[in-house]
C-alpha cells in the first residue's frame, strides 16, 4: 500500500477516537478540558493528513483510483462524525446536518456509479471549497466547545457558539451547491444515459 494511501486510511481509523473523545470527557462530563485537547490534536491531524495524502500522491506518482475513492470516502466519514458531536453539543442545527448527510450520500452513490464503469471521480473546485468550509466550521466548533471547558464565563462564548452555528449553515448551503456542480457534471456523461435506460 502506497504511503498516500495509508494517510487516507488513518482518517478512517481516527474517525471513533475523535467521537470517543468528544463523548466520555465531554458529553458525560468526565475532564472535559482533557477532552478538548485531545480533539484538537485529532483534528488537526486528521486535516493535515487530508493535505498530505493528496501532496504524496501527486509528487510521487501515486495518484490512483482506490486513492480518489478512498479520500472522499474518509473525509466523510470523519467530517461526519465530529458534525454529529458538534449537533450533539447544540452547537450544529440538525437541518443542517440532515443537509450534510444527504448530500454526501447523493456524491456516493454517483460514485459507485461510476466506479461500476471504472470511473473515478475526482474532487473538483466547488467539492475543495466545501471541504474549506466544513474544515472553517469545524474549527468554529471546537472554539466553542473550548471555551465552554476552559472559560464557561467568558463573554466570548455566547458569540463563538452563535458565529459557529452561523459556520455550519454556511457550510450546508456550500454542500448543496457542490452537489449541484458534481450532478450537473454527472448528468452529462454516458453513464447517467445508461443508468436511466436500465
Amino acid at each position: 500500500m502506497t504511503l498516500p494511501n495509508k494517510l487516507t486510511i488513518s482518517r478512517l481509523f481516527s474517525a471513533p477516537l475523535v467521537f470517543l473523545a468528544w463523548y466520555i470527557p465531554i458529553h458525560l462530563g468526565y475532564f472535559p478540558r482533557l477532552g478538548t485537547l485531545l480533539l484538537w490534536v485529532l483534528f488537526m491531524l486528521s486535516e493535515i493528513t487530508d493535505i498530505l495524502d493528496g501532496h504524496f500522491a501527486r509528487s510521487r506518482g501515486q495518484v490512483s483510483d482506490i486513492g480518489k475513492l478512498m479520500d472522499p470516502f474518509s473525509d466523510v466519514f470523519l467530517r461526519v462524525t465530529y458534525f454529529t458531536f458538534f449537533m450533539g453539543s447544540g452547537l450544529m442545527p440538525v437541518w443542517t446536518l440532515v443537509i450534510i448527510l444527504w448530500r454526501e450520500l447523493g456524491i456516493m452513490f454517483i460514485r459507485m456509479l461510476l466506479a461500476r464503469e471504472g470511473v473515478a471521480m475526482a474532487a473538483n473546485k466547488g467539492g475543495k471549497l466545501k471541504s474549506l468550509l466544513y474544515f472553517i466550521s469545524g474549527v468554529g466548533g471546537l472554539i466553542a466547545l473550548t471555551l465552554r471547558a476552559w472559560s464557561p464565563d467568558s463573554q466570548w462564548l455566547g458569540k463563538s457558539e452563535q458565529l459557529s452555528r452561523i459556520l455550519f449553515i454556511v457550510a450546508a448551503l456550500a454542500s448543496i451547491i457542490s452537489f449541484a456542480d458534481y450532478f450537473r457534471s454527472y448528468l452529462k456523461t454516458d453513464i447517467h444515459k445508461k443508468f436511466m435506460s436500465e
